[in-house]
């Protein structure tokens, strides 16, 4: 009997090792194995602290709840906000959610590898200590990006909007967390059903401190003031560093009398020979799009269907171009005019 007894508990035993090892979920999956806390100096630009600000405003003027700015979802849409502009995995088969398999993290290509045991919203769980799915949008522009031109993209589109306000496919998820981020031309967010036991991401340069508890006074949060200082330095004594690591952008210097002139072009196709291309905008133009032109820019041959100086504008008819181009996107022109 004794030897029944042990043999039944070493089952017993060796069960719920592999149950924890597999980690399975409520629905029978195996879920991502739990990754490692947020490295301790992980900070947020300002930018996007005023980007989170803008969509917690957005969704108090719909009568929703404020989410928390999780320290961890926002380390993830850094971690692939830079792999997107870096390493670029989303091609082919491979659309924007997709990770490339240059650093620590998993490889994945979506679409193609997603399926009910192996999904790219475990990613959080894989990358960091957040215990739960979450979603993810990708916004891209061909200029470096701030929060008002996001902002406005987010809001105009409805795929976006839905994840702002819970409409749609979103309707019956609570969201409870974001992060958010932005880097060169890349916005990621991603949307999280559960709070960061992490806590929040904070600006970098104001790092909160937290005084010696007493049991004779309520604990008090004290954040140091934001110190910014201006110094000139030869560019000709900065150490060197690979290209992937610093991105240096020529400035054009603006009189005060000067203008910049903008003209946004929506892009259907690139990456067509010049014989190609010429026969596409003839097609494009006998059909809904007579404005189709080729452009010619950075030793690449677009073609474009619409052009517009208001950016509103061209935004509003991107809309109406997805629905046949799918993949349509925005291209911008600058050009500085004198008095």
């Amino acid at each position: 009997m004794k030897k029944t007894v042990f043999t039944f508990n070493l089952h017993l035993v060796g069960l719920l090792f592999l149950a924890s090892a597999l980690q399975l979920n409520s629905f029978g999956q195996t879920a991502a194995v739990q990754g490692k806390p947020v490295p301790v100096n992980f900070c947020i630009s300002q930018t996007v602290m005023d980007l989170f600000t803008r969509i917690n405003d957005y969704r108090r003027q719909n009568d929703l709840p404020p989410l928390q700015l999780s320290k961890s979802l926002c380390y993830v849409a850094t971690l692939h906000a830079k792999d997107l502009m870096l390493h670029h995995p989303d091609q082919g088969a491979c659309n924007s959610h997709s990770w490339s398999d240059k650093s620590f993290w998993k490889p994945f290509c979506y679409p193609r590898d997603e399926n009910k045991k192996n999904s790219v919203w475990d990613k959080p769980r894989e990358l960091t200590t957040y215990p739960a799915r979450a979603y993810e949008i990708v916004y891209w522009e061909n200029s470096p990006l701030v929060a008002d031109t996001v902002m406005m993209v987010w809001k105009t589109e409805a795929y976006f909007n839905s994840f702002l306000l819970n409409t749609g496919k979103w309707r019956e998820n609570p969201w409870n967390a974001i992060g958010i981020a932005l880097y060169e031309n890349y916005a990621c967010a991603w949307f999280g059903e559960s709070a960061d036991p992490a806590g929040t991401a904070y600006v970098c340069g104001n790092i909160p401190v937290i005084q010696t508890k007493d049991t004779t006074k309520p604990a008090v949060v004290v954040r140091k003031p934001r110190i910014s200082a201006v110094k000139t330095v030869k560019t000709d004594t900065l150490p060197k560093k690979p290209a992937d690591t610093i991105l240096l952008k020529a400035v054009v210097p603006v009189s005060n009398t000067d203008t910049v002139a903008k003209t946004y072009y929506i892009i259907v196709k690139t990456n067509l020979s010049m014989e190609a291309a010429a026969k596409l905008v003839n097609t494009l133009k006998v059909q809904e799009y007579p404005d189709a032109k080729v452009i010619t820019r950075d030793d690449k041959i677009r073609i474009s269907v619409f052009e517009s100086s208001s950016k509103p504008e061209v935004m509003t008819k991107l809309k109406e171009v997805k629905k046949t181009y799918k993949d349509a996107w925005l291209f911008k022109t600058e050009k500085i005019t004198g008095p």
